[in-house]
């Protein structure tokens, strides 16, 4: 079952007070008077991993480090793009109804959740501005991941969870899934990273042209 994105607090609002990344937007669960066993009850963020499946009950009571970056760290747009977990992939597709391809999924996640327009192709995105190059080191939960899967330098993109793991649409017969960026086939084609620049303004869309974004 398609999931419509949650509507959350602003990200604009947020940097306006000079913050990169939304802080932990359920802080205030950490109030709630729970017994440790319950917390993945009580954390939204977490009844929202495991209504999509993506950790179990008892791995979210263990907490993973996957669980507890996300938890801690998590965004407007990681959330958003969690949202979409399981939406087949479509050549060309920019929409939950229609399906997704990876420049589709990745410009309508960065739309919907910070405002910012990104071009329609791989290539284009990993040249937009509005975006930052970053170092794979110091990868963030909502950063453009990029890799070379056509042999062409960015030919694929996702968006990074945390963990090492990035949330994507991979190719025709699949759908928007997590998948580790250490594994041999995407550690060996990781080719960049770009950040949102919230400091800057919104950036206008480029012509649209065909995506060849498939593995």
């Amino acid at each position: 079952m398609r999931a419509t994105p949650a509507l959350l607090p602003s990200l604009r609002r947020v940097a306006a007070r000079g913050v990169l990344c939304l802080a932990m937007v359920f802080a205030g669960f950490s109030e709630v008077h729970a017994a440790p066993e319950d917390r993945s009850v009580a954390d939204p963020v977490l009844q929202l991993l495991q209504d999509r499946g993506f950790v179990s009950r008892e791995s979210a009571s263990e907490g993973s480090a996957l669980v507890r970056q996300v938890r801690d760290v998590a965004s407007e747009l990681v959330l958003s793009a969690m949202n979409f977990l399981g939406v087949p992939y479509r050549r060309g597709g920019n929409s939950a109804e229609d399906g997704f391809d990876c420049s589709g999924f990745t410009r309508h996640i960065f739309e919907m959740s910070l405002g910012l327009v990104l071009p329609r192709r791989v290539d284009d995105q990993a040249s937009a501005s509005g975006l930052l190059r970053v170092n794979r080191e110091e990868l963030r939960p909502g950063d453009l991941v990029f890799f070379n899967t056509l042999k062409r330098t960015f030919s694929h993109v996702g968006i990074y969870i945390g963990d090492g793991k990035f949330i994507h649409a991979p190719r025709s017969g699949s759908e928007v899934r997590i998948e580790d960026m250490r594994q041999a086939y995407w550690d060996r084609r990781f080719t960049g990273a770009r950040r949102a620049d919230l400091t800057a303004p919104a950036t206008a869309a480029r012509p649209d042209r065909a995506s060849t974004s498939q593995r």
